[in-house]
């Protein structure tokens, strides 16, 4: 190598140096779970982490703790030889809940029940969120929102006695109306086909005003400006709407969708166990996998069933989850939620 070669490489080699030096002497960065845990920062996060603390004791204690009795899906259990000395039967218990005609029953039920709830309960309540937004500053928003919210706080035995005298035989309220008017009675606790809609009406009821006020509160968190801005371009309500409320929206939107769908396969027991009364003849259409395990534990006494249900539908929710999160973040990666 010449003199003049050596001379030309030697800034190189010194770029080469000083950008190596510079990787070397930058800080890495840090995830998430190091800032939150890291000494320096500790005291930042405490407050958070005292905050979190009830929530994580309960999970653990309601939600982890009572995985030990997973094995019981996994054996004859027997009350007098406990959990660990029960004889395993390996799949025997998820080949006999399978081979009745309960299991496509009750899957179907609950899929198709909670997605009519899903779809129905997060556009409604997002159109009355907008609703509620657009009179927020009158006096009378206070009573839209306690009027919404009231059935959230009422028990689906409560419920159910409403229900009751509304669809009883020929003495119910919905019966007398029809009467009034002409038309035939109908014995609703024998007539299953119109239970879906029942059902559907009766959670809208229960959840429209939770859901609502979850939506104006994310509403109410969008900045003024965008809106000062489009109406200074000329945008319209609708507008506005269309190209800045629901885009800003989408975030939380996807977000309690994915937990919904977490959800899917299990049903609130309240409303599809007291409202249609377990009347047998309604099982087709009102029987889900909650209440077909607490008939299962309860009425036939048999726990490795109602066991090998509760893991079917813990397993397939969990599934269900990973693969709408996994869509989201194909979608939108700032969208899912991990």
């Amino acid at each position: 190598m010449t003199k003049d070669s050596r001379l030309s490489s030697a800034p190189a080699v010194a770029g080469g140096i000083a950008a190596g030096n510079a990787v070397r002497n930058t800080p890495r960065v840090k995830s998430r779970w190091q800032r939150l845990f890291n000494a320096r920062d500790l005291n930042t996060n405490l407050n958070l982490l005292l905050m979190a603390l009830p929530g994580v004791i309960l999970l653990f204690v309601f939600a982890y703790l009572p995985m030990f009795g997973l094995m019981i899906a996994f054996k004859d259990y027997r009350f007098n030889l406990g959990i660990f000395g029960s004889e395993w039967v390996g799949l025997e218990n998820f080949r006999f809940l399978f081979g009745t005609d309960a299991a496509w029953r009750i899957t179907r039920n609950t899929i198709l029940m909670n997605l009519i709830f899903i779809t129905i309960n997060t556009s409604t309540s997002l159109v009355v969120a907008i609703l509620l937004n657009e009179v927020f500053r009158s006096r009378m928003v206070k009573y839209y929102q306690t009027l919404l919210f009231f059935p959230y706080f009422i028990s689906w035995v409560v419920a159910s006695y409403f229900v009751f005298g509304l669809l009883n035989g020929n003495t119910g309220l919905v019966n007398q109306v029809f009467a009034s008017v002409g038309l035939d009675p109908v014995v609703w606790y024998r007539a299953p086909q119109y239970w879906p809609v029942i059902l559907a009406l009766a959670h809208l009821w229960n959840g429209l005003g939770f859901g609502s006020i979850i939506y104006l509160a994310g509403i109410l968190g969008i900045s003024p400006e965008l809106y000062e801005a489009a109406k200074i371009d000329g945008a319209g309500r609708w507008a506005q709407l269309r190209f800045i409320t629901l885009p800003m929206l989408a975030p939380l939107i996807i977000i309690l969708t994915l937990l919904a769908i977490g959800k899917i396969f299990n049903a609130d027991f309240g409303l599809f166990y007291f409202l249609p009364r377990d009347t047998p003849m309604l099982y087709s259409t009102t029987d889900v996998i909650d209440t077909f395990v607490y008939r299962s534990l309860v009425e036939l006494g048999n726990i490795s069933m109602a066991a090998a249900a509760g893991f079917y539908q813990s397993v397939v929710g969990f599934v269900l989850v990973i693969l709408a999160n996994w869509a989201v973040r194909r979608y939108n990666e700032d969208y899912s939620l991990f």
